[in-house]
Parts: C-alpha cells; structure tokens; sequence
C-alpha cells in the first residue's frame, strides 16, 4: 500500500493499514495520531535484549537463561539477537516460546544482521535470503517485529576502527551514496512480501552504514513507503545531534532499543536524558516496547535492573 507523499499518515495509521477492511470493521483499532498524546496512564512496556547479558564476550549466553533472567528481573518481555541463537530447530524455537509464555514475557522483537551495500549483486542476494529466513523465524517465534540493518561499504579494518572514526568510513571507490541507497531500496522491496504474509514488520535501525542518520534511515523509509518497513530507534547510535534526530525517528518507531553504560561503554559512552527522550516519545504517542540494551562494561546482573528501573522512572515521569 502506498500513501502520496503530500498525505504521508502517522506510523500507527499505516500499521492499521496493513489490515483488510473486514477485519478493521470487525475489530476497530485504537490508534493514535502522530500528534496525539499517549492516553493517561498508558506507558510504554520494557523489556530487554538478549545481547544485555552477552554483549559479544566469550560464548553466547543461551537464550534460555536470559528468559530466566529477564523474568526474574521484572521485565515485560524479551527481544531476541540472532547471532546469539546460533542453529536451532523448530522444536527448540517452540519451547522457547512455550518458556517466555508461561514466565509470563513477550518474546517481541528478533534483532539480526544484514548488509546491502554492495556493488555485488550476488552478496546482496545472498543477505536477502538471509533476510528471509530471518523473518520465518520471526514468525515460527511469533515475534512482530525485526531489526533491520542498511549494512555498510566495509572499507572499515574492523568494527574497533569504525567506531574510533565514529561511525564514519569511506565508500568504496567509484560508488556513490545514491547508489548504495538504490541497492538497500531494493533488497528491502524483495523482502517485504513476505513480512506481510508472516505479519513480520522490519524496523531499519539507526545503526552505522547508510543508516547512521536519521536522514539516512527515512530516506530508505519513505522511498519504500510500507507498513510493514518502519523504523528501529536506538538511543545510542547517534553520536551527534542525538536528540534532534531521535525525534526524526520517533513518529516511525515500532520499537526504541535504550541503550545504558554502567560500568562505562567498550567504545563509548553517552550520557542518555532519558527523562527527555521519554517525554519526546509520549509526544508522539509511542506505547510499544522500549528495549533495554545493556552496554556497559560493569555487571548485567545488577546493572542491567538498575537499567530497568531508571527507565521505569524516567517514563513515570514523562
């Protein structure tokens, strides 16, 4: 579906337009308008990404312990990283979820990795199936919602030395922008037939490669112009201008990643207003998840509830 662009509506409107008119009729949905204050007394849910109590050191930390964590920590749910799943069958994906629901969380969210900044087309194909089995996955989860990446040039040593030039790196010689946005469009055009039959929404995330700004993500996000591509916030990948480009964002947002840095960040560390970026967020309406993504070099297992409560308190007050 598409909407003219001088009548662009709200991110909740063209969620609900993804939903036949039937349906609509049967079961009306109370959605807000962009500029619509979020009802009294309804504040966002909070939950927490596996990647907290992992964060890329030594093995992955088995996603069904961080179930058990987050419930023993008071968390509404939990958002899955892929990378931290590693192979697993149908079975076990089953009792994962059997797992989150009777601890009473969500498994709302699957956070993965792909890259279409290539000259390549056959890379690109390849992380559009990629992409692909990621959404099933979503699906056989029951998860609704994806983290997308843009990907980057790649011209970057490794990961330590893009972070030191602060998310920058520069593109691959004889390419330019234009090009690399024209290959991300349409990779995200291929994969979004079927997060609509699988009722995934992908959420491109403010995260490095053409997505480092806010500029870039809904550049990509009003070329395609879908329910089913909205936007991915994090807190913690705007190392400029952070809070006028969270608000770029915010009325796209199908889920806010809020990153902390107790203990200090292994590449940075941002001192977050989350008072502010909660008032921004009821500004717009949002009252889906915000997810906790632990960051810091100190020890989840009292700074990861310490996280909790400080956003808890921060939305409160909101």
């Amino acid at each position: 579906m598409h909407t003219p662009r001088g009548s662009r509506v709200s991110r909740r409107s063209m969620l609900a337009a993804g939903a036949s008119l039937t349906a609509a009729a049967a079961f009306p949905t109370p959605l807000l308008a962009a500029d619509s204050p979020a009802p009294v007394g309804r504040l966002p849910k909070f939950g927490v990404s596996t990647y907290s109590f992992w964060q890329f050191r030594q093995e992955p930390a088995p996603i069904a312990d961080c179930i058990d964590k987050a419930a023993a920590m008071g968390f509404d749910g939990v958002e899955i990283l892929e990378v931290q799943m590693g192979e697993a069958s149908n079975a076990q994906l089953q009792q994962l979820k059997r797992q989150a629901f009777v601890n009473g969380l969500d498994l709302y969210g699957l956070s993965t990795h792909q890259g279409f900044v290539s000259p390549d087309p056959a890379v690109r194909q390849a992380n559009i199936e990629k992409t692909l089995r990621s959404i099933d996955l979503a699906y056989r989860l029951g998860i609704p919602t994806m983290r997308v990446n843009t990907g980057r040039w790649g011209t970057s040593k490794d990961f330590d030395e893009l972070m030191a030039n602060r998310g920058i790196e520069p593109r691959l010689p004889g390419y330019t922008d234009d090009e690399g946005f024209a290959w991300v469009i349409e990779a995200f055009e291929k994969c979004l037939p079927a997060a609509e039959e699988k009722g995934v929404v992908l959420g491109l995330e403010n995260h490095w490669g053409l997505g480092r700004t806010a500029e870039g993500v809904m550049r990509i996000v009003e070329a395609i112009d879908s329910p089913w591509l909205r936007v991915t916030l994090d807190t913690g990948n705007f190392l400029d201008d952070m809070y006028p480009q969270m608000e770029r964002l915010a009325p796209d947002a199908v889920l806010v990643q809020a990153k902390t840095y107790y203990g200090g960040g292994k590449w940075y560390t941002l001192d977050v207003d989350y008072d502010r970026v909660a008032s921004l967020l009821k500004k717009v309406g949002y009252i889906g998840y915000v997810s906790l993504e632990f960051e810091g070099q100190g020890d989840p297992a009292s700074e990861v509830p310490k996280s909790l409560a400080m956003l808890r308190d921060a939305f409160a007050k909101a």
